[in-house]
């Protein structure tokens, strides 16, 4: 079954299997996945059918909804319904989620659409559910291998408003939203997957106190 014509971003063939050997351990208790900024859609025809127990719930703006369906019919899953739009600076859909995933997203961002993520996410993630964010970060201020140093550079030079964050600002940002992180795991080719957990009976700040985090 060829997948010429479809939308293609190589990284999702590189980084797939990595990421997969993660979430089969970190998923093992969770039946609900909200994807964001599914991009090509590429990764949820990848993930869906092996870890069959998990509902994936692609997203994205409505942009790259059509390209996530292309895929979704190319190599379609019962466990992988159709996309959702969801821009995070938005309103987002009414659901209610053990884990939400993203990958490669938070650099590409500005730093408020960053935030509004973060401010969004106790209302569809349940107490005790994880958020799964895979890419590069700074930690301690430092980059994690020089490609990141240049590969930052290039970001921000083609979107001023973009780059690679820095873990303890996320720390903040997710502290704000009820979250405490649990995991940093180093992955292949100097990114990182870094899980932080929804507090159980965490009730939503305002949003004034939220937005102070930015």
């Amino acid at each position: 079954m060829s997948d010429t014509g479809l939308p293609d971003a190589p990284a999702c063939a590189r980084n797939r299997e990595p990421i997969l050997a993660e979430l089969e351990r970190l998923l093992a208790g969770s039946r609900t996945v909200l994807e964001i900024g599914s991009g090509t859609g590429q990764h949820a025809v990848y993930f869906a059918p092996r870890l069959p127990h998990v509902r994936w719930q692609a997203s994205d703006r409505a942009d790259n909804l059509p390209g996530i369906r292309a895929w979704l019919t190319h190599r379609p899953a019962p466990n992988l319904p159709p996309p959702l739009e969801l821009d995070v600076d938005r309103d987002w859909p009414e659901l209610q989620v053990d884990a939400v995933f993203t990958a490669n997203s938070l650099h590409i961002m500005g730093e408020s659409s960053v935030a509004a993520l973060f401010r969004h996410l106790p209302r569809v993630l349940r107490p005790g559910g994880q958020l799964l964010v895979y890419g590069p970060m700074k930690i301690a201020g430092g980059y994690i291998g020089p490609g990141n140093a240049d590969f930052d550079r290039w970001l921000r030079e083609r979107d001023p408003l973009s780059g690679i964050r820095d873990l303890e600002w996320l720390d903040r940002l997710a502290t704000v939203a009820g979250l405490e992180r649990r995991e940093v795991n180093f992955l292949p080719a100097n990114n990182q997957l870094v899980v932080w957990q929804h507090s159980a009976g965490h009730d939503d700040k305002p949003e004034a106190n939220q937005q102070e985090v930015c």
